[in-house]
């Protein structure tokens, strides 16, 4: 964890420190915890810095103050990235957090990589409902606010009491200026300047931000793509969190062919483990129903987890020869055993592998498995040989 000084929020980092950043921007009210539920998906591909909005979780209500705007906010985060050395990164923020994401690929088009737009606006409404919030909440605190807040953040009988938490704990001033800063902001006229690749995602039953809050964005935005999903409120990550995964590992994943979880790296471990001629064969035989289970294995299994330089590769075939024995799945066992011997291992170590499955999957799921590795092994010997 790198030491956060005293002039930038308060932040979060998963994932390694060497692979592409993606910062991560919360909605008013809530904290670093609003993507507790997505970070596992992307963190294996991304350095995720999630950050806290003055005032609430870890972040010094100090940060801004009354008459606070959403450039304030971005330069905090700019301050943020300076300080763990990211001069470029991607962005992804939900409501007053996307709020930031639009300003910085409006205002600092240079720093931003990838934008992802999430349950926000280009302009939160007239500015006299947030001046009256702000000023009910420098009165009387967020207690009378969080009293609506379920029904606003989550769908009927949904609800996460954490982020409720967050609310009643954040600090009334700092909450207030960033109610400053959504009566001020409105980013529409500048939309169609955004260069960065953009995807913009909607709760359609989001009574807070519409969703044609978010079609007003990708609409202004060049080349923007538009997401609606079901089932989603306000805090998508929250409820919706596989959905959203989805959509923004695929989004961010563009960032380069290198990348980790990228479909063309995941393509070349995929042909270097399992041979061109069985790729070839199941890239020929994909059809439209099959073509995302072939890109989602292609991103997840060969460009994420295969990649993972935490195992060599011989050691993830063992441990794959193994699972597949414990489960039956002796069509996959048998390319595995082939991959196995371009990984490394040698016939005696697959046979060592298939008689330790014999003590703990069972002597007929070894009998089995030795059945279809002694074919393969045969094959592959005849193979050279000819």
């Amino acid at each position: 964890m790198t030491e956060r000084p005293a002039c930038v929020p308060h932040f979060r980092e998963d994932g390694a420190v060497d692979a592409p950043p993606l910062l991560l921007g919360p909605s008013l009210g809530t904290s670093t915890a609003l993507w507790d539920a997505v970070v596992p998906g992307l963190s294996a591909a991304h350095r995720l810095v999630r950050w806290d909005l003055p005032g609430h979780g870890g972040s010094p209500a100090a940060l801004i103050g009354p008459g606070a705007t959403v450039a304030d906010l971005g330069r905090l985060v700019l301050s943020l990235a300076d300080t763990l050395a990211l001069p470029r990164f991607s962005y992804a923020g939900v409501s007053l957090g996307g709020a930031v994401g639009l300003w910085l690929a409006v205002h600092h088009p240079g720093r931003i990589d990838r934008l992802a737009v999430v349950c926000s606006s280009a302009r939160f409404g007239e500015p006299g409902p947030w001046r009256d919030r702000a000023a009910q909440v420098r009165e009387s605190g967020t207690g009378p606010v969080a009293e609506g807040a379920a029904a606003r953040w989550f769908t009927p009988g949904f609800t996460v009491p954490a982020l409720l938490g967050d609310l009643l704990a954040a600090d009334p001033e700092a909450y207030a200026a960033c109610c400053d800063a959504l009566a001020s902001y409105d980013v529409r006229p500048l939309l169609p300047s955004i260069g960065a690749p953009t995807l913009v995602v909607a709760g359609r039953e989001d009574p807070a931000t519409p969703p044609a809050h978010a079609r007003e964005i990708a609409d202004a935005v060049p080349g923007a793509t538009l997401l609606e999903l079901p089932g989603a409120s306000h805090l998508a990550p929250a409820e919706r969190p596989v959905p959203l995964v989805r959509a923004l590992r695929a989004h961010f994943a563009a960032e380069g062919p290198d990348a980790p979880g990228s479909a063309s790296r995941g393509l070349t471990v995929r042909r270097e483990v399992l041979g061109d001629a069985h790729v070839d064969r199941a890239r020929a035989a994909t059809t439209p129903f099959t073509a995302r289970f072939q890109d989602f294995i292609t991103r997840y299994a060969w460009g994420e987890i295969w990649t993972d330089p935490t195992l060599p590769r011989r050691e993830r075939s063992l441990i794959t020869l193994t699972a597949l024995v414990a489960h039956g799945h002796l069509d996959e066992l048998a390319l595995h055993v082939r991959a196995a011997v371009r990984n490394g291992l040698t016939p005696e170590e697959i046979g060592a592998a298939l008689l330790q499955t014999g003590v703990y999957c069972g002597v007929p799921a070894a009998n089995a498995a030795y059945r279809v590795a002694g074919r393969v092994l045969a094959e592959m010997a005849g193979e050279a040989g000819g």
